[in-house]
């Protein structure tokens, strides 16, 4: 994977660190080639690879399913992880920062997970979604336990318009005392979304405010979905 850590090491990260202070979101454009994305779909029926299967219709989440991974993560799941972290930490500390919200992240993710362990949190939240026709997902937040990990990474495994239709990626912003704003993306096959988990910090007269943010996927119209999940933070036990 040291191919794989030098894509991660050669993106324009002052870019993407400032669409994240703006946005609350950027997309890493052909990051993975068709090889290791079909690599990752191709291993969605190896049982042994994950911890727990979640048919969303069962709780209400929307239509799909997703797998948690167990750990150890595959390696390219491991080496995206591990290598895009230490560039998502500096815009986490800032907006904490800028918000006045108490404690920092180290730099080096292990050390962030050791912290995550300290509190229990021990499963691996790494996952793999499916949808095909039909199929959406419901706003939410990932946070998983106590210590989570205020940004996120989605990427995308099948190609837009081609394996699918439909199933766009919406994020949802409330501005306090005002209405919510949408905004809809369509990352292609070997993006990575990067995203707030929760919220981000916006600017106003008065200094920094919260403004709260959820995501999902709109309804898949025809074919198959598939997308990769990283969180950062591990989930309770």
């Amino acid at each position: 994977m040291t191919d794989l850590a030098e894509r991660i090491k050669n993106t324009d990260w002052q870019s993407i660190t400032d669409s994240m202070h703006k946005n609350g979101y950027a997309i890493l454009s052909n990051l993975l080639s068709d090889d290791e994305c079909n690599q990752l779909t191709s291993g969605y029926n190896q049982s042994e690879l994950y911890r727990k299967t979640v048919i969303m219709a069962r709780h209400r989440f929307g239509l799909g399913e997703y797998k948690y991974f167990n750990y150890p993560l595959p390696e390219l799941l491991q080496t995206l992880r591990t290598h895009i972290y230490p560039y998502l930490a500096p815009i986490a500390n800032t907006w904490f920062k800028a918000l006045n919200i108490e404690g920092s992240f180290p730099l080096e993710h292990d050390i962030f997970l050791q912290q995550c362990h300290s509190k229990n949190q021990l499963k691996a939240t790494a996952l793999i979604l499916k949808y095909e026709e039909g199929g959406f997902n419901t706003l939410h937040q990932d946070l998983y336990g106590e210590l989570y990990f205020p940004i996120q990474i989605v990427l995308m495994l099948s190609e837009p318009e081609q394996d699918f239709t439909g199933g766009e990626f919406v994020l949802t912003q409330q501005v306090p005392r005002a209405q919510s704003k949408a905004i809809v993306l369509k990352p292609k096959k070997g993006d990575i979304l990067i995203f707030t988990t929760n919220f981000k910090p916006e600017k106003g007269t008065k200094g920094y405010y919260r403004v709260n943010m959820k995501h999902g996927v709109s309804e898949v119209k025809t074919g198959k979905r598939y997308a990769l999940g990283i969180i950062f933070h591990d989930a309770e036990s």
